[in-house]
């Protein structure tokens, strides 16, 4: 029997996307053999403030310029709304349009995936996908019961999104990002200081919660 599509959702803010986002993305890819890869950014994530988040529309924007050069990569609106972006309805929806035979996967950073346990309806969640954790070498984490769950080690991607905003808003040059993504950012104002203000520190250095 001819197998079905191997999808994979990776959600996150993406405030901005950057390189690391696409790297672990590639590396998913290749491992699992996946077909595509949706990139979901959340509209209204539950564990984080969205009040100072970049508004949707630019944050998938930026996306879609970021995925263009990657056939597999796929912008998708499936968190758009004002209701908070809870994994289990996005699972459920999107669940809901493929066949019994496509494999599903989520696509998580280890820090994310050790809260797992807070998120809504967690059990249920665990029924509708398979996840793809990137994980810090040697690391261990709490799997629980019923969760299947695939290791991504070897990668050291020390980005993190706050990083990124600081050395924009003070002017720097972000290696970080792809060039299109920072024409994108400067073209239309974004994470400038606010009252001559930064709103992120240039010393972080890593995004573990891929957000």
């Amino acid at each position: 029997m001819k197998r079905g599509t191997r999808i994979c959702l990776f959600g996150g803010t993406f405030d901005p996307i950057h390189m690391a986002h696409l790297q672990i993305a590639e590396a998913a890819q290749t491992r699992m053999d996946l077909d595509e890869i949706l990139f979901v950014p959340a509209a209204n994530p539950p564990h984080k403030d969205s009040t100072n988040l970049t508004s949707f529309e630019h944050r998938f924007r930026m996306v879609e310029i970021a995925c263009k050069p990657y056939p597999a990569f796929v912008p998708s609106r499936l968190e758009e709304g004002a209701g908070r972006s809870y994994t289990i309805s996005t699972l459920e929806r999107f669940r809901a349009k493929l066949s019994e035979r496509d494999d599903l996967y989520f696509l998580i950073g280890s820090d994310a995936f050790a809260d797992l346990e807070t998120w809504h309806r967690w059990p249920e969640v665990l029924k509708l996908t398979r996840f793809i954790v990137v994980s810090r070498p040697g690391e261990t984490y709490h799997v629980p019961e019923g969760a299947h769950v695939v290791r991504l080690d070897g990668l050291d991607l020390p980005v993190a999104s706050t990083t990124v905003r600081a050395r924009i808003a003070l002017g720097e040059k972000t290696p970080e990002l792809p060039d299109a993504v920072r024409q994108y950012i400067d073209e239309n104002g974004l994470y400038r200081p606010i009252d001559g203000r930064l709103t992120a520190s240039p010393g972080r250095n890593i995004d573990q919660k891929l957000l």
